[in-house]
């Protein structure tokens, strides 16, 4: 068998060279007196051997062709054979002396497995264990060729330490603030003269006019209260009571306590006081700033106590209920900043923060309702407006991570590339802990400051493997001599 395949590269080697000289010749680019005038006047380099696997650019710039074709000026493309590009091995001795001189430090699995053994042994297919000297290394780096790293874009980073962050992401809608709505209700039976200038949807300021309304039992506590501010008990601006009426201090304090329990504004109980007379009506004014939510009232219309006249939200500060997933929801603590976009404002972000995570989870969707509270200056937010929350979890604190795209699971095991400089890499295992935004955290395998492989390591994977496979079929073993 191993007759048959040197027979074999004997003839793909003449067949390979000439093809080279014919195609040679066909271009013009080697005469052949001045080819023979150069091997009698110059040492031969040791030959590339193998087959040509591509054709690089003359000049050395990063160009690259399949086949032979010439550059712009006419200088054809140099050939580039499979022992210039990949190198599997260190460079193997001259001679058989030398070669007996190297100390096998021990034998790795011919397939690449995690087992060594400091005795010759096979596999259980039968294929001897690859030896290992000591003049390359621990036998567990793979050498590439600079040209390969170049075309298959192989990337490397610096380890460093970053925060290992998470951010989840749930939708969300728009509320109004429980704490920002008011409701203007009389406490006393009476009827609307006029109503302001209001409707649903307005939005009014603190003191504008909502309503003109009469009530008898208002009017009936503004008379006691001109009565007793009109009795002989007058001193000082102060009214005095007559018995019956006076509080612990003696100041008439009946009226007025009777007037504030019926909700009626302190305007009105000072224009009576000034006066000295009772209005037949007193008007309602808004207690906030804030947009009209209900208008349930009319000209002429008579109400009971406890109607809601006007119900009034105030809209500078709002809530984003988020809907955040079941697993994620341990993650998430009050205090934590959040960042919120909508589709009515495209680019725009809006940010809050985490106040409250509901102590029930929604059966239905298995998701947790989060509370965000949300500045809302210009009120672009309106109530039930959708939106995509953004939390941001994890620990501020920095910890040694790499990108999550360096990282080979290589079935039990996680394995990074760590870069040796010329081409060399070797596989080194880590162990992984929190994951969060592009970035894992590594508490053993590599150090701040290690290169290692960000992009391209699965093709440096691949080459490792086919690496191996290739010293499992030309490991030395002992044959006879005679076969």
């Amino acid at each position: 068998m191993s007759a048959l395949i040197k027979g074999m590269a004997t003839v793909a080697a003449i067949v390979a060279a000439a093809g080279a000289g014919l195609w040679a010749g066909q271009t013009g680019v080697v005469k052949l007196p001045l080819l023979g005038s150069m091997v009698a006047t110059e040492p031969s380099p040791e030959k590339a051997t193998g087959p040509v696997i591509y054709y690089r650019d003359p000049s050395g710039k990063p160009f690259y062709a399949p086949t032979p074709k010439p550059t712009s000026d006419g200088q054809p493309y140099v050939a580039v054979y499979a022992s210039e590009d990949v190198s599997f091995d260190k460079a193997k001795s001259k001679t058989v002396s030398k070669s007996s001189e190297r100390k096998v430090k021990f034998y790795r699995n011919p397939m690449g497995l995690p087992d060594t053994s400091p005795t010759p042994k096979k596999d259980a297919m039968g294929m001897d264990y690859i030896p290992v000297y000591e003049d390359e290394g621990d036998g567990s780096s793979i050498k590439v060729s600079l040209g390969k790293i170049q075309r298959t874009g192989v990337e490397t980073v610096t380890v460093g330490k970053h925060p290992i962050t998470r951010t989840i992401k749930a939708p969300g809608v728009v509320q109004l603030d429980e704490r920002r709505i008011v409701v203007v209700s009389p406490r006393f039976d009476g009827y609307v003269e006029t109503v302001g200038p209001v409707t649903t949807g307005t939005h009014v300021k603190k003191g504008d006019v909502l309503a003109k309304v009469f009530g008898q039992d208002v009017l009936n506590e503004a008379a006691r209260l001109l009565i007793e501010q009109n009795t002989d008990g007058t001193r000082d601006g102060e009214a005095f009571a007559p018995s019956g009426l006076k509080g612990s201090s003696g100041v008439a304090v009946g009226a007025t306590r009777r007037l504030q329990n019926l909700g009626v504004p302190e305007a009105f109980m000072q224009q009576v006081k000034r006066e000295r007379r009772v209005p037949d009506t007193f008007e309602y004014r808004s207690p906030i700033d804030g947009v009209i939510l209900e208008r349930n009232w009319s000209d002429g219309q008579g109400f009971k106590a406890g109607d809601v006249g006007f119900r009034i939200a105030d809209h500078s500060q709002v809530w984003m209920m988020a809907d955040v997933a079941e697993g994620d929801i341990a993650s998430i603590k009050i205090g934590q900043k959040v960042m919120i976009t909508t589709r009515a404002y495209p680019g725009r972000t809006f940010g809050g923060t985490v106040t409250v995570v509901y102590p029930h989870l929604v059966k239905e969707t298995r998701t947790v309702k989060v509370r965000v509270a949300l500045p809302n200056p210009d009120l672009a937010l309106l109530p039930d407006m959708y939106g995509e929350v953004e939390i941001a979890t994890g620990a501020d604190q920095n910890v040694i991570a790499v990108p999550a795209s360096a990282i080979i699971h290589n079935g039990n095991r996680q394995v990074v590339l760590l870069d040796l400089g010329e081409g060399r890499f070797e596989p080194r295992e880590i162990k992984a802990g929190r994951r969060g935004d592009g970035f894992v955290e590594v508490s053993s395998g590599v150090a701040e400051g290690d290169r290692i492989v960000v992009n391209g390591n699965f093709l440096i994977d691949a080459e490792s493997n086919l690496q191996a496979a290739l010293k499992g079929f030309t490991a030395p073993v002992t044959t006879d001599p005679n076969q």
